[in-house]
């Protein structure tokens, strides 16, 4: 057969049985075009330069014998991985297309320019390996891309340095590392018509979050300009999380996390200086907005569910605006190969037991933590010096670093987000890495002793010294069934997603408090009442921290809806019960602004907390951006499996005063399936549990605040700690008594608290009584699930 016959293969022609032939990356654009361009996923046009083309330019030149001696050569020790790869590049650059080869890739190229109806479109040309994006193999990377490639002369140039570029150092390494032989992976070349986000923008779509393996999540990092900056690490990307579940309900728009990156740079066309592309820097405005608006997140995160859905397996996918036409576009896609891998049954947790100064933070890569001594190497030429085990701080890490990135116990880097090169290399080597702290080059100094944590959430910190911590492996895989459902207590966002392959089945109290404090930090009535907000230092914090809000109310709505929103993803579609704020006024007062508008009181702890807050004047106004939030994520987000519970409700009558408000708010019991709980902490609960009970829609023990009360003790007195019993028969009494009344008007109990955990008696008894739920720590779930499968079986 004619060389010129199998050189060149059209995408639309092509599928994902085409790798051998086209490579991974060419095939999965064929199978794009082919089979989900009816379901709206744009993939711009083009075609391939297939393995056979390639293999006939290395036979033209008598080059596999002449490779082959060069790689025997290396094996030997002969020569350095370096000296092998450039010799070998060379011979690739310097040998010529034969004609018929030639003739066949520039008669595809006019082609392509008919079918965009111009004279000289300009290209991208990336390479694509034969062996690429197999599950158990990632090449992603290894090879060469070439972009804004005009003119037929260009575009063979372009595709003998993709032919060249199999045989850099790190790709000869890589291959020989998963047991490829020295002529066993061919090249394809994929010439595709660029898209032109170097005047809007572009980046990275993972089908899966990242950091946790959580399969219900799709993040997407984007930056302004050409999307290398992005894949490469250079920038500081935006990124979004989005809630996939709830992407096949139009009505919803389920963007649960949002980060505005710095963005410093772009890649743009270099029409002028002799270079395809440059890098220059962003203007101050496009550092401070997104790159994408919300509909482009959305639209794109539909695609990606779609390509996942017909694939079968989380992707990692490449996307690009279009700055001329506006239209997104798909122009990579692959498995992903780190996450999807993890082991089952499987999960380590790590706990950092003491604390030291922060030196820098940004994104946590992974979930672990590590400490030694600190390399600070800003270019890939002193790698000699870096030493096993080590915590490597560099800029940003190209391919070129995966060898001494082997050798590190944590990365981190200035610059790059979580979908950046450093971030995938750390993972897929089950490395701890911090990337874009934008100044850990600076603030850490050569040979510092540090400790790298990623295990706080989201956000990693670099501490000053060597700080101890502890690692635990717990085993899923021998869990018992239980009739009584173990779920868990969560604050902070970040912790759904740690930890939810636990077998539990939904949260029995996701505290808003922690939101409040940790993330807005702002009281909401300084929100809602900004122009009365008499501290200098406080409105100017409010100020910072609400900048890009049009109104200060909207930023306390957007961050409590989106942080509730996390919790409740983390365990869908299991019920996630959501406590309404339970601060007492001096924990009130030292959110941002709050001093002036909450009461001092002598006892917090039986003072103006609780319900009694949300329907008073006092508070009213910022109980209402609180139903809000949930409303937002129950009907926006579409996390309709949240339920409101209502804290510290003495009386029925308070009772019908709450709902009262939330009907005003928008949030009817009942209405779209809501539903309301109550706390039962106060022994009023108890003993008018019938009443609450056509109220509410079911209890929660909260046995801390209910032994307090009913036994008269100070939880938090160490002279009476003897005294403080959740097993006391005063406590087991009302609580046996709650479960009973409750049954009777159909109502369900659950218990929140550790002493089902901390004592196997108390777990027999909430048993023996039967409670509907036990609400424990993450890291209870397994020991109380052990208690309670006893317990149920009579042991």
């Amino acid at each position: 057969m004619s060389i010129a016959l199998s050189a060149i293969r059209w995408f639309e022609d092509l599928g994902i049985g085409d790798i051998a032939s086209v490579g991974g990356k060419n095939a999965s654009l064929g199978e794009m075009i082919r089979q989900l361009h009816n379901q709206g996923i744009r993939v711009p046009e083009g075609f391939a330069v297939t393995a056979e083309a390639y293999r006939a330019f290395l036979d033209s030149n008598d080059l596999p014998a002449k490779i082959h001696e060069q790689m025997q050569r290396y094996e030997a020790e002969q020569a350095t991985l370096h000296e092998t790869g450039q010799t070998i590049r060379k011979m690739i650059q310097q040998a010529r297309f034969p004609d018929e080869l030639a003739q066949a890739i520039r008669e595809a190229y006019h082609q392509l320019c008919e079918r965009y109806g111009e004279e000289a479109p300009d290209l991208a040309v990336r390479s694509s390996a034969t062996a690429e994006d197999l599950p158990e193999a990632s090449f992603a990377g290894q090879q060469e891309s070439y972009l804004n490639v005009r003119g037929e002369t260009a575009l063979l140039d372009a595709c003998r340095n993709c032919f060249a570029s199999l045989y850099t150092d790190r790709a000869i390494s890589y291959r020989q590392q998963h047991g490829f032989g020295r002529l066993q992976v061919a090249l394809s070349v994929g010439v595709q018509k660029m898209v032109r986000s170097d005047r809007a923008s572009a980046g990275v779509i993972f089908t899966l979050d990242t950091e946790t393996g959580f399969p219900d999540m799709i993040v997407i990092d984007g930056a302004w300009g050409l999307g290398e900056s992005v894949v490469k690490g250079a920038v500081d990307p935006d990124e979004w999380r989005v809630f996939k579940p709830a992407l096949d309900e139009p009505r919803y728009r389920p963007i649960l996390g949002k980060r505005l990156g710095s963005k410093a740079s772009q890649v743009v066309y270099a029409e002028d200086d002799g270079q395809p592309t440059r890098t220059v820097e962003t203007s101050p405005q496009m550092r401070g907005q997104f790159c994408l608006e919300d509909e482009h997140v959305l639209q794109l995160a539909r695609w990606a569910k779609v390509i996942e859905r017909h694939y079968g397996r989380p992707m990692d996918i490449e996307w690009a605006r279009d700055g001329l036409s506006g239209e997104l576009f798909i122009v990579q896609a692959r498995p992903e190969t780190v996450e999807s891998r993890r082991l089952a049954g499987e999960l380590k947790s790590y706990n950092l037991k003491e604390r030291g100064p922060v030196l820098v933070q940004g994104p946590a890569i992974g979930s672990a933590i590590a400490s030694g001594k600190a390399f600070v190497i800003k270019h890939i030429d002193e790698a000699e010096r870096f030493e096993q085990g080590g915590i490597l701080i560099t800029d940003k890490t190209d391919p070129d670093w995966v060898p001494i990135m082997k050798q590190a116990a944590g990365i981190v880097t200035d610059h790059g987000g979580r979908t950046s090169h450093a971030a995938i290399v750390s993972r897929e080597l089950g490395v701890p890495a911090i990337v874009g702290t934008g100044d850990a080059t600076t603030a850490i100094a050569d040979g510092q002793l540090v400790t790298l944590s990623c295990a706080e959430g989201e956000t990693g910190l670099v501490y000053e010294g060597q700080l101890a911590f502890e690692q635990s492996l717990l085993d899923l895989s021998q869990v018992p069934a239980t009739r009584t459902r173990i779920v868990m207590n969560l604050a902070s966002p970040d912790a759904g997603f740690r930890w939810w392959s636990l077998p539990a089945e939904g949260v029995g109290l996701a505290r808003m408090e922690f939101i409040i404090n940790n993330i807005i930090k702002i009281h909401p009535l300084a929100l809602t009442r900004f122009d009365q907000v008499h501290d200098d230092d406080a409105r100017k914090l409010i100020e910072q921290l609400t900048a890009g809000y049009a109104d200060k109310r909207e930023y306390f709505v957007d961050h409590l809806a989106r942080g509730i929103g996390m919790i409740a993803a983390s365990q869908y579609p299991d019920p996630v019960i959501v406590r309404l704020s339970d601060f007492k006024t001096n924990e009130y007062a030292n959110l941002i602004g709050g001093g002036q508008f909450e009461p001092h009181e002598a006892n917090p702890m039986l003072g103006f907390r609780g319900a009694s807050r949300y329907y008073s004047p006092r508070y009213r106004d910022g109980f209402a951006l609180e139903c809000q939030a949930l409303k937002r994520a129950r009907e926006q987000l579409g996390l309709m499996n949240i339920i409101a519970m209502v804290p510290f409700c003495r009386t029925p009558e308070e009772a019908d005063k709450v709902l009262a408000v939330m009907a005003e708010e928008g949030l009817r019991r009942g209405e779209h399936g809501f539903q309301v709980y109550v706390m039962a902490e106060i022994p009023s609960n108890i003993t008018l549990a019938s009443e609450f009970a056509q109220r509410f829609d079911g209890f929660s023990i909260g046995s801390n605040d209910l032994t307090q009360l009913a036994l008269g003790v100070d939880r938090d007195s160490a002279d009476l700690a003897p005294l403080f019993d959740e097993r006391h028969p005063a406590i087991t009494t009302l609580i046996r008594q709650l479960i009973q009344v409750a049954h009777e008007h159909g109502r369900p109990v659950g218990i929140c608290g550790q002493a089902p955990s901390d004592h196997s008696e108390f777990a027999r008894f909430l048993v023996e009584a039967g409670i509907d739920s036990i609400s424990v720590n993450p890291d209870s779930v397994l020991a109380v699930r052990q208690q309670v499968a006893r317990a149920e079986a009579g042991g």
